[in-house]
């Protein structure tokens, strides 16, 4: 997992509230046994029209969004399904955060496994980062992690909060499989001296 300690980027703002995961990775792109690939398939129904061409009013869609790394969006997000994909996708479609003022809690407990950061905030300053992200020029934000910091090249700034074990797991970039690895003196140990009953 890519630790996650301080990112700079510019904002696209989905001004949607309650998008669940299959709107984000949509279930027919979920036939892959890989982790990766998923993220030109992100909000796949909402990019394309109907006979596959790209949709060019979709945000994700404009010329002033495509190297957003930084999504902005309504409450709710990420709930439905528990399709660890979806923060997968949203990863590797290049983002690093996603702001909400509210995320479905195993969408966010997934985002938390792969190094994707989502950040809460009030309904109030959500707002201000939507506006600011819809406005012409757009938005560029730092959110740093280890100061638990929202802020923009303006002196606007927003603090939010995060479970401290999560937060360190992000700030060192250990998943669940790096974090038994800690371990692996122990767990060797332990191998070597068990009894083994036939």
């Amino acid at each position: 997992m890519i630790a996650f300690t301080s990112h700079e980027g510019m904002v696209a703002p989905l001004d949607r509230v309650d998008v669940d995961t299959d709107q984000i990775i949509p279930k027919q792109f979920l036939k892959r046994i890989e982790r990766t690939g998923y993220g030109q398939f992100l909000f796949h129904d909402w990019r394309n029209r109907p006979d596959g061409t790209p949709d060019p009013d979709f945000v994700l869609n404009r010329s002033e969004h495509l190297s957003a790394t930084i999504l902005v969006t309504g409450r709710n997000f990420g709930c439905g399904s528990s399709r660890e994909h979806a923060a997968w996708a949203l990863l590797e479609h290049g983002f690093r955060a996603v702001i909400s003022s509210g995320f479905a809690d195993i969408f966010k407990s997934n985002c938390h496994q792969n190094g994707l950061l989502p950040v809460e905030l009030s309904a109030a300053e959500v707002a201000h980062v939507m506006a600011s992200a819809q406005s012409e020029g757009g938005c560029r934000l730092t959110v740093d992690l280890e100061a638990q910091v929202v802020r923009d090249q303006d002196g606007w700034s927003a603090t939010f909060s995060m479970d401290p074990f999560q937060r360190r797991c992000l700030l060192e970039g250990l998943d669940d499989i790096a974090l038994t690895l800690q371990h692996e003196g122990r767990i060797d140990a332990f191998e070597k001296n068990r009894v083994v009953l036939s």
